[in-house]
């Protein structure tokens, strides 16, 4: 990949949006993970007002404390960056108060998981609304089209993706590139959606890579009778994902209604 030619590239391309949609700038949820962090500053890079917000959920010190030092050393090197802070938190736990207890309790944790998601995505469009900004996608190529790794109507629910037709691996040649901080270059991928320390290859049972590899597969019209060993489990895994979110990766269905029952 030429890195310097696209991050132009998609630099370029947020201006053109930015300026055809008339707003004043852009607002990222920033997590302390390596898709915000390079997603925010291909935002600042364009010079339009680019709005941070750190929205802490129960969340672990240390992704706190990497998007608060992404957030700095965003300030420091472009004067266009502002930073806000809203404490989830007490949010949340009166979302949970308020719902009904349930039986299946592995499921409920999934649920609310995703209201995370939600409530973010929620607060997202209430400061683009006030403030003129889009609200800028930060999902990569594997998660948002390979195995819908995101949630819908969460960090699913945004007005544009600058990095969605990057895969993983191409995130981070960005973020080398831009000279994004090594702790969050190094830090092993996480939603945060838990409250615990699981990472993204807890949840989906493969890494990035052996994901982008079946990727590549299935788009060259492999099968899983094609593969052996760790290479078919791989391969299985992605594409039962794939399949069980295509919910998400299509367009919303709509019950088309004949001319002659009009």
């Amino acid at each position: 990949m030429q890195v310097e030619k696209v991050t132009d590239h998609i630099v370029d391309w947020l201006k053109e949006y930015a300026k055809k949609a008339g707003v004043k700038g852009f607002v990222i949820g920033i997590s302390g993970g390596i898709d915000s962090a390079v997603t925010s500053t291909l935002c600042a890079k364009t010079g339009f007002e680019t709005l941070c917000l750190e929205m802490p959920i129960h969340q672990a010190p240390n992704q706190v404390s990497r998007a608060l030092n992404h957030i700095k050393w965003l300030q420091e090197n472009f004067s266009n960056v502002q930073n806000t802070k809203v404490d989830l938190t007490p949010v949340f736990d009166s979302l949970v108060t308020s719902l009904p207890s349930v039986e299946n309790e592995k499921e409920r944790f999934l649920t609310l998981a995703n209201a995370r998601a939600r409530l973010r995505m929620t607060t997202l469009y209430y400061f683009a609304g006030l403030d003129g900004y889009l609200v800028a996608g930060t999902g990569n190529k594997v998660e948002d089209f390979g195995v819908g790794f995101y949630t819908k109507y969460g960090d699913g629910g945004v007005d544009l993706s600058p990095i969605a037709d990057l895969m993983k691996s191409e995130v981070y040649q960005i973020a080398a590139y831009l000279g994004v901080n090594q702790d969050i270059q190094k830090a092993a991928p996480t939603d945060g959606l838990w409250g615990d320390d699981r990472t993204d290859e807890d949840q989906l049972g493969a890494s990035y890579d052996e994901l982008e590899w079946a990727m590549y597969m299935q788009e060259q019209g492999k099968t899983i009778n094609d593969f052996s060993g760790r290479e078919k489990e791989v391969f299985q895994k992605y594409t039962k994902l794939n399949a069980a979110n295509q919910h998400k990766m299509v367009p919303i269905p709509v019950c088309e209604i004949p001319e002659v029952l009009k």
